[in-house]
This record gives structure tokens, C-alpha cells and sequence, in this order.
């Protein structure tokens, strides 16, 4: 098949969840289809990265997204009917950019990653799919909650709901729709029931398959995370204030390790004896293997809701047990007690957490039950085959 796949962001390097998401379905589909990758590169991105992007694509086509923050975004959003999510990404030229190459190339059918790209697709009538790695206005709508100032709540609201209405609308406009979770599925199902709404997973990145399959008991505890994204940051801090201070008390000895690419002022000013912070560079993916292998437990308070989270997955191959909330494990298949240790409050997850640093039978358990489930039902080239099954269907369809 000859593919269009529109990312919010180039997949290389695979840092963040999206990233590591598009990067290897690409490195996966590209074997058996034709794919042009059209996607929003940031002031960060360097030449040699799209470069790299290229042995997998036929075509690289780039779209520079600045700033988020801007007083022109600012006012675009406020004039506009779209949300700041989308208006960060307006560049005038990538709609007839896009027509171009859509007309041109003969596509057998469109892949976008996120709704929110869609708006920048010209009238076509190739067939289109629409894969969601997250419920957006369910992320922003808990951070308007949890940590938005009082005084900018109605603001927040007014474009929380906008991103509401776009998604549903994006949602009738598709042909496909593929969700990560059977959660968000059912969210997305609820709002077009007229649509059947696939699962695509995500998976474990190929980086891991190399690491070393054993136990790596100790008593590190760690968080890893590209802290730009609201939810890593607002788990960082929950778990450096909240969880460790009630763990510490228990296991004197433990250490609190807060791993990734840009820490936020807050978090660097936590650093103290017994927590470290250890900035990342966006391409070290050497460094976030590590992080996992050196490592005696993930704990992750998320609290943001929607997604499966890749960081997760990751320990869970990694033979890294993981502490999290029920939010934090959905998507999973786990069970708690059994192949994660899942608590709602903060003191239920550091005595999730005692507990098992205190029991190492628990903990090889806990660590050999979680790889089994990610080695059985997260790896990307049976996902890769679930996304071609569902482009299959769509062709199949098209020719009725």
C-alpha cells in the first residue's frame, strides 16, 4: 500500500510516548508499504533526524512548528473555533502542501496520528484513518482541574471543550478509528456509536530486546518521563512529596531517582541526598535503558487519565515491578498483587511500595509475571500487523 501517515511531531528520536509509538509502527510498516511521513518538527529537530526518518520512508515532508506559547497562537486561538491544540500547529502553507502530495502521489489511504492533525488536511476523498493515542480533552480537562489556576479555569474550560467537540466531530469525519486502549475505546465508541473502533496497542520499544533479562533487585525507585507532558511532571512531584518522604520513614536506605528529558525548576529543586534528578538528552535512548536495568522499582502516580503508558510497558519488560494507580494501569491486562502493585492515594502506593521492597519472593513475582504479559501482548511487529489488518479492511470497503 502507498500510505500517508500525519504525526504532530517527528518520530526521531522515539523520547516521548507518541514518538516511540509512530517511530515503530513506521520501522515496521515500512517493510511491507510505501509511506511518506508528513510531520511538525520543533526548534530541537536536526537535519540528520529527519535524515533518519528517510530509511524508512519514501518521502519526509516537514512542517516547522515554533513556540507553543506565542502571542500569535495566543490570538488564534482566542479568534478561532479550534482549540490551542490545534492553532500551535498553523502553518498557512501545509494545507496546500499537503493537497499537493495528496494529489500527486496516488495514496491508497491516509494514516493520522492524533485528531488534531486532521484539521490540516485539504477535501480529499482518499479513504482515512484516525488512530488516537490519547483522549485529549480528558488529559486537559484533568489539568484544568488539578492544576490550573482558579482565575484561568473558565479560559481553560472554554478550549478543554472545544478539543471536545473537534475530536467527536474528527471522530464522524474518519472512515477508521483505532483507539490504544479497550478504555478509550469504549469512550470514543460511546461518543460516535454509529463507528467501530478498533484497539492498536502500543508496545515495548525494540531497544529493550537487547537488555538483560534478569532480576535487578535493590532499593532504587525511579520515575521516567519527557516532563514537558503535564502528566509526568504532575507524577514526578506527587511521588517525590507525597510517596517517597511515607517510604523513606519504612526502608531508611531507599533512594528516589527522577529520570528524563526536561525536568521542570520544581523538580530540580528537589534534589537533595536521597533524591536525585538526572536530565536526559531527547536521543539518548542508551540512558533510558539504564534507567530501567539499574533500577529496583518504577513507581508511577498517574493520575491524568487516557493511553496506555509506554514507561510502563517498559519496566514490565524490563523485569522493573511497577507501582502505579488504577488510571496508571489501564490498558494493561494486569492484576493487582499479581503482575503490578496498583494503589489510588499516595499512601496506599508507598505501602504498595514497602511491601514488596521488603519481599523479594513478591517482587520476583511481580517481576516475572509482568514480562510474560508484555512479551505476549506488546510487541510491535504483531501490533504493526493488527494497524495493516485494519488498513486491509478499510481498502476491502472502499472497493464495494
Amino acid at each position: 500500500m502507498r500510505i500517508l501517515m500525519l504525526t504532530p511531531y517527528l518520530p526521531y528520536p522515539p523520547s516521548a510516548g507518541g514518538q516511540i509509538r509512530s517511530y515503530n509502527l513506521i520501522k515496521h510498516l515500512s517493510r511491507h508499504h510505501q509511506i511518506t511521513l508528513a510531520c511538525f518538527t520543533r526548534e530541537t529537530n536536526t537535519t540528520d533526524q529527519i535524515r533518519h526518518m528517510e530509511k524508512f520512508c519514501n518521502k519526509v515532508l516537514v512542517f516547522k512548528r515554533g513556540k507553543a506559547w506565542t502571542i500569535p497562537n495566543i490570538l488564534r486561538t482566542g479568534f478561532s473555533p479550534y482549540p490551542f491544540l490545534i492553532m500551535i500547529y498553523y502553518r498557512p502553507q501545509v494545507k496546500a502542501a499537503l493537497k499537493a502530495e495528496i494529489d500527486s502521489g496516488q495514496y491508497d489511504l491516509i494514516h493520522a496520528e492524533t485528531f488534531y492533525v486532521m484539521p490540516y488536511l485539504p477535501v480529499h476523498s482518499v479513504p482515512t484513518v484516525l488512530v488516537e493515542q490519547t483522549i485529549m480533552s480528558r488529559v486537559f480537562w484533568h489539568e484544568v482541574q488539578a492544576e490550573t489556576p482558579w482565575l484561568l479555569k473558565p479560559l481553560y474550560a472554554i478550549d478543554v471543550a472545544k478539543i471536545a467537540y473537534w475530536e467527536k466531530y474528527f471522530w464522524r469525519v474518519a472512515d477508521k478509528l483505532a483507539a490504544v486502549s479497550e478504555e478509550d475505546a469504549a469512550i470514543i465508541k460511546k461518543a460516535v456509536p454509529q463507528k467501530v473502533v478498533s484497539v492498536i496497542p502500543n508496545g515495548v520499544g525494540d531497544d529493550f530486546d537487547k537488555a538483560p533479562k534478569k532480576l535487578h533487585y535493590n532499593q532504587t525507585i525511579f520515575y521516567i518521563g519527557n516532563y514537558k507532558w503535564m502528566q509526568n511532571w504532575e507524577a514526578a512531584m506527587i511521588l517525590a512529596t507525597k510517596v517517597f518522604p511515607l517510604i523513606i520513614r519504612q526502608i531508611p536506605e531507599v533512594k528516589l531517582n527522577i529520570i528524563g528529558q526536561f525536568p521542570t525548576p520544581a523538580l530540580k529543586k528537589l534534589a537533595n541526598k536521597y533524591i536525585r534528578i538526572s536530565e536526559l538528552k531527547d536521543s539518548d535512548r542508551q540512558g533510558v535503558v539504564a534507567a530501567y536495568q539499574k533500577s529496583g522499582l518504577l513507581i508511577a502516580p498517574i493520575y491524568g487519565p487516557s493511553g496506555t503508558r509506554l514507561k510502563i510497558l517498559a519496566a514490565m519488560a524490563s523485569m522493573t515491578p511497577v507501582v502505579t494507580t488504577p488510571i496508571g494501569a489501564e490498558g494493561l491486562g494486569i492484576r493487582d498483587g499479581v503482575s503490578m502493585m496498583i494503589g489510588q492515594s499516595p499512601e496506599q502506593m508507598a505501602q504498595k511500595a514497602i511491601e514488596i521492597l521488603k519481599d523479594k519472593q513478591l517482587y520476583e513475582n511481580i517481576a516475572q509475571n509482568a514480562k510474560q504479559i508484555a512479551d505476549s501482548g506488546f510487541r510491535w511487529e504483531p501490533i504493526s500487523k493488527k494497524l495493516e489488518t485494519l488498513y486491509q479492511s478499510l481498502i476491502d470497503e472502499q472497493k464495494k
